[in-house]
This record gives C-alpha cells, structure tokens and sequence, in this order.
C-alpha cells in the first residue's frame, strides 16, 4: 500500500531525527514508492525538508505545553511567577537545539536548512509564528497578560529573535545563546507600553 503525505512527512522526520541525510532517492525506495510518487504526494525535497522539520517543531511545542500542563495545570503563572508561554517557548528551544539530528542537519546543510527554516512563505516559519501566537493567546485570554503589540507582531519578534540565536552558529559563526535568547524574549513578553509623553 502506498504510503499517506501525513505517512511520508513523519518518515522523514524520523530520518531527519536520527541524523540521516534525506536524499529522496533513497528514502523513497524505504518507502517502497517512486521518486514521481514522492514528489506527487509531498513536493520536492526542500517541500519535504519543510513539512518534516514542521513535524518536529509541532510536536515539540506540544510536548513542552504538555510538560507545563503536568506540572502546572492551566494556570498562567508557575510558583515562581513565571508566565506559561515563555516556560514553553525556552522547552521548546532547549529540545530543538538538543535534537541531535536536526544540528546534524544544520551542520551538514547550512544554506538548505536556514532556508527551510526561515523562508517567511515557507512550510515551517509560518507556523510556528501561528503556534506561537495560539500559545500566547492562551495567556492573554486568561488574564495572564496585556501585550504592548499586536500579538501577530510580538510573536514575529519572539520568532525572529529565537532564530537569530538558536541558529548562531551557522548565521553568524557564534554558539547558540539560549539564555539570553529567554531573557530577552521574556523582556519582550512582559514590556509595559511606553509612556506618551
């Protein structure tokens, strides 16, 4: 039987987790399909790249919001005031950053995998802006919150940000940051308005 898109896109991901190069080749012959068939069902192999690496990023801002639900349940703020939204956002970029596969990616193709990443009519940072503006919805919604911006806007500086250092090292020849990546992040997330004066 042939494999579903949703079947193909988390086969992928799985090779992309454990380090192995897509070459769509040899993954479709895995698969047991044609090339042809590969691109009918989920594009050409950046297409494929994009929707896996989507994949990952969905699953691991699942895992970490279900990490805060564990721990916290639905409140907003942790015990030590902590807001919901940047707990899960600095999960979510501690387990990026820690899959092995997706920095062997990076490692290996640089050019490729930013370009993935980042290309704003691409299939991986729309979403994640989208998943981003959910998350802190959830926040605003329950009072946690007031943004300065638009959410749409806030969260497109939180995306941005997060990118600038969580791919350092192939962007700028520098070490990822986390922390001040958190830091920052969170000093955008609780800005009050400027006073008009």
């Amino acid at each position: 039987m042939t494999p579903s898109a949703e079947q193909i896109v988390r086969a992928a991901a799985r090779w992309i987790g454990r380090g192995a190069r897509l070459d769509t080749r040899t993954f479709a012959g895995d698969l047991g399909i044609s090339r042809s068939t590969l691109f009918r069902r989920v594009g050409n192999r950046e297409d494929l790249m994009g929707e896996a690496l989507w994949y990952m990023a969905d699953r691991t801002m699942a895992g970490a919001l279900r990490q805060w639900r564990a721990a916290n349940g639905e409140r907003v703020r942790d015990e030590a005031g902590e807001l919901r939204c940047l707990v899960v956002m600095r999960r979510y970029r501690v387990d990026i950053a820690g899959n092995q596969g997706f920095r062997k990616l990076l490692n290996d193709e640089p050019t490729v995998g930013i370009r993935v990443l980042t290309d704003p009519a691409g299939r991986v940072q729309p979403r994640v802006m989208a998943a981003h503006v959910e998350l802190l919805g959830l926040d605003v919604a329950a009072g946690g919150f007031t943004p300065a911006v638009s959410l749409e806007s806030l969260c497109y500086a939180i995306v941005r940000l997060g990118e600038a250092f969580l791919y350092s090292d192939v962007l700028v020849g520098r070490a990822p940051d986390l922390d001040a990546a958190s830091t920052l992040i969170a000093a955008l997330v609780e800005a009050k308005e400027p006073t008009v004066l």
